[in-house]
């Protein structure tokens, strides 16, 4: 039977070395990207929320009237079948 070897777990200082550098660039990179976004004013996030709440509310109200609808819908065929 052939014996099979361990592996050390020691790792190579050179890729240590090379996976911070990497790490470096990476941390480096994102914040020039972060430099780079243009924030909305305040004016403008308030009005996109309004426009947000509005959409929500309608929304919600549309498919409130739907259910009803299908509900009573329901009843009707339910008390015909019945």
């Amino acid at each position: 039977m052939a014996e099979t070897k361990k592996t050390e777990t020691k790792q190579n200082p050179k890729s240590i070395a090379a996976f911070g550098r990497k790490v470096a660039k990476f941390v480096k990179d994102c914040r020039g990207e972060v430099k780079k976004i243009v924030w909305p004013t305040p004016k403008a996030t308030f009005k996109n929320t309004g426009v947000v709440l509005a959409t929500i509310i309608v929304l919600g109200l549309f498919v409130f009237l739907l259910d009803t609808a299908f509900m009573n819908l329901l009843g009707l065929v339910m008390n015909v079948a019945a």
